[in-house]
């Protein structure tokens, strides 16, 4: 990430209206959505396909869970951006995912503002 702009996201997500709330942020934030998957499986299939700067994971999904499309796309690239956001708020699985390489961890629902801030930090 050195010495380039952070601005290219990829929203994992099987809740379309989450994928939609989480879109608006990020391009309220200046943020370009390369892409938008309903499943951990097509999700790191995407991820191969666009390379994001940062991919947005829920953690109950079909097919292949956050937890598991997180260590997929770290183990593809070891310096993935990748946060967590899930209407599951258990500490182990938070624990689990900080460990696997997330970078945070936003809880359901979310604060818009919460969200639009990290959004613009992580720009930066």
């Amino acid at each position: 990430m050195e010495g380039k702009a952070v601005n290219r996201l990829l929203i994992v997500d099987d809740a379309l209206i989450m994928r939609m709330k989480i879109r608006k942020v990020a391009e309220q934030a200046g943020w370009t959505i390369v892409g938008e998957a309903n499943n951990g499986e097509v999700g790191v299939q995407m991820y191969h396909e666009h390379r994001p700067d940062l991919v947005t994971l829920d953690m109950v999904m079909p097919k292949l869970d956050g937890v598991g499309a997180l260590k997929a796309i770290r183990a593809a690239n070891p310096e993935a951006n990748v946060v967590m956001i899930s209407a599951v708020d258990q500490k182990d699985k938070l624990a689990e995912c900080i460990t696997s390489g997330a970078m945070d961890f936003i809880v359901k629902p979310f604060d818009e503002i919460r969200l639009l801030n990290f959004f613009r930090q992580t720009l930066q």
